[in-house]
């Protein structure tokens, strides 16, 4: 089933934050329908600084192409501004779609952006915003690459303004609408009930973020068809490094932390390197 079918089903689709081939491979193991590849992530992870785009897109697609060289699963990548104008916002399209993203997400922040969970956002013009969504569209090689176009209105001039927006950017032909960072239950109630049967309507969870934590099931109840949980794997991993590195510092030694972590021998299962030596001896001169 195509990404783009799936979110047509009733069951909301669940989409965990990914950010290198072993993330992404670790949560299709899990049984992961589709990924997120968030900027936040690779931002963090990658060079150790926040979401304030410093991330470019090369990064980002040299990242979607890594990832879907180890796993097939549906991915989401998350394209911040386009990088530029309508012709970046092509270029990034095209880019992206080559090395194997099945949707790209656009936002209506200017340059530099900023993780959407943070204050002092500013906006480009809601009909650039429409240019650049009609540039991704006309860009995109296959009309099962979908473009979700994104607003962080809410933060810089109230829900109105957001709703108003992503109107225009569904009338402009978005595939999926995400209204970033909304406050409370009221405010994706409303969401839902004018946007819903425009197109699907993807919310995001960020622990400690502005948008009230809730379940997937509660979402669906709500009405969204895609939940991203963009960073939550990297906060995880944050926690344990620096877990991992006190008890090294204190200790001298990993034993106090082995039930914390895999050995060599099984995070070989987990990566599967039996199989890739197998395959790469039936290639050879004995094969």
């Amino acid at each position: 089933m195509t990404l783009k079918n799936r979110l047509r089903a009733a069951k909301i689709l669940v989409a965990p934050g990914v950010y290198d081939g072993l993330s992404a491979h670790i949560a299709t193991q899990a049984g992961a329908e589709a990924l997120y590849l968030s900027g936040a992530s690779l931002a963090y992870t990658r060079f150790g600084s926040p979401d304030i785009g410093l991330v470019s897109m090369t990064e980002v697609a040299e990242t979607v192409s890594v990832i879907r060289d180890r796993v097939a699963t549906p991915l989401i990548v998350d394209a911040d501004t386009g990088f530029g104008n309508a012709l970046n916002v092509q270029r990034t399209v095209r880019a992206f779609e080559r090395a194997g993203a099945n949707a790209i997400q656009l936002e209506d922040q200017t340059l530099p952006k900023r993780c959407g969970h943070l204050d002092g956002k500013t906006l480009v013009s809601r009909g650039e915003m429409v240019g650049k969504i009609r540039a991704a569209l006309d860009a995109r090689a296959s009309s099962e690459t979908l473009i979700i176009a994104r607003t962080d209105a809410i933060a810089v001039s109230g829900l109105e303004e957001a709703l108003e927006r992503a109107h225009a950017y569904a009338e402009a032909g978005a595939d999926a609408l995400f209204v970033e960072a909304l406050r409370n239950q009221d405010e994706m109630r409303r969401a839902v009930g004018e946007l819903g049967g425009l197109c699907p309507l993807m919310v995001n969870m960020v622990e400690g973020g502005k948008t009230p934590a809730a379940d997937a099931a509660e979402l669906e109840a709500l009405g969204f068809s895609l939940v991203i949980f963009p960073g939550g794997a990297v906060r995880a991993i944050a926690r344990t490094l620096q877990d991992y590195y006190g008890s090294l510092a204190a200790h001298g030694t990993n034993a106090p932390f082995a039930d914390r972590m895999f050995d060599f021998n099984g995070l070989n299962e987990v990566i599967g390197t039996q199989a890739f030596l197998s395959r790469g001896d039936s290639y050879g001169e004995n094969a």
